[in-house]
């Protein structure tokens, strides 16, 4: 694959997939407008790892809490006893509660043959304006008072349940999490935190599926493009986790509204035309 080719694969992925303006419709757009052939599940794969090794790493004491409260619920004492009294069991049970509902739902759209459907300018288009605008009057009318901190099960699941909008391309995962966390009364900074904690077991999740299909196909494929991705989009990722957590300190979620309308009529004319 031609470096120009895999930089714009993993700088699309990386930067698209923590802000609220949708990874999985970037990548479907990129062949379409492109006309470059499909850059194939390696490709796919190498990339999201990336991406989930940036946010491991950005929220690095968050990861070390959360796999010690998973051990401490496996019965490791000393594990367990390191986050006792600390939000991470809550935490870490809170995440795992929010994920199930997505995995479900995945394996119901794509036995159904949903997943391929779905994979449309159009679809893209109609999803980027009708849940930016969702994300738009949320943002604006909802009061910033709850902290992660104070995050339980409930607000987890509904949280989670929001997530299988996410399956339809243009949505945004990152979008509609933080939308259903502002709609709960959560910080902006907050409500992308913890949809940034989501996406672990979440990209976990979608990259086992996506493992087995890769068996399934035969492992052999351009491993040293996958390397080179995977690098690439963990440093988008990373800057990009930055830039996010830093603007939401002070700023709202208007720009990405603009920017997600603004390609949602693009297509639209891009398609109708």
């Amino acid at each position: 694959m031609p470096l120009f080719h895999l930089l714009i694969l993993a700088l699309v992925q990386g930067i698209t997939e923590f802000l609220p303006i949708s990874s999985s419709a970037h990548l479907v757009l990129v062949p379409v407008l492109t006309g470059w052939d499909d850059q194939g599940l390696l490709i796919d794969v190498s990339v999201h790892v990336g991406t989930l090794a940036a946010v491991l790493l950005y929220f690095w004491r968050d990861t070390k809490g959360l796999a010690l409260a998973m051990l401490g619920s496996l019965g490791v004492a000393p594990a367990r006893r390191a986050v006792a009294g600390s939000r991470y069991p809550t935490l870490f049970w809170g995440l795992v509660l929010a994920t199930m509902p997505v995995v479900i739902a995945g394996l119901a759209f794509k036995l159904t043959g949903l997943i391929d459907a779905l994979r449309s300018p159009l679809v893209i288009a109609f999803a980027s304006i009708g849940f930016g605008l969702l994300l738009y009057g949320v943002d604006q009318k909802r009061p910033c008072e709850k902290e992660i901190k104070s995050l339980g099960l409930k607000a987890a699941l509904l949280i989670g349940l929001s997530q299988i909008l996410a399956l339809i391309p243009g949505t945004s995962r990152a979008g509609i999490t933080m939308t259903a966390a502002r709609q709960l009364g959560f910080k902006r900074p907050d409500a992308a935190h913890f949809s940034m904690l989501l996406s672990i077991p979440t990209i976990l999740a979608a990259g086992t599926l996506a493992g087995f299909d890769l068996v399934e196909k035969g492992m052999d494929g351009p491993w040293q493009d996958a390397l080179i991705g995977a690098g690439l989009s963990f440093a988008a990722a990373l800057a990009a986790i930055h830039f996010l957590m830093r603007w939401l300190q002070h700023a709202s979620m208007t720009v990405f509204v603009v920017y997600r309308v603004a390609l949602g009529l693009a297509l639209l004319l891009w398609v109708l035309l």
